[in-house]
């Protein structure tokens, strides 16, 4: 199996927002869910559980975001 970008969720406190995905996106979520499961051996995560991660996950390894906050900091 391919690895994954994502391992196991750590529980935080979250924040609420509300968002709205196309359908094909929320599709897409929920195979990345069951994947993720399947991977780690653990139990099933809802799609929204991964939508947080994921964003950190991209802003993280986001060169360009990395470089901008470099030079913004005061």
């Amino acid at each position: 199996m391919t690895k994954l970008k994502l391992g196991p969720l750590v529980n935080d406190k979250p924040v609420k927002l509300t968002i709205e995905l196309s359908a094909s996106v929320h599709r897409d979520l929920t195979a990345y869910a069951a994947a993720l499961a399947a991977e780690t051996g653990g139990d099933a995560v809802s799609a929204e559980k991964l939508i947080a991660p994921m964003v950190a996950r991209f802003m993280a390894t986001d060169r360009g975001f990395a470089k901008h906050r470099r030079a913004t900091k005061v």
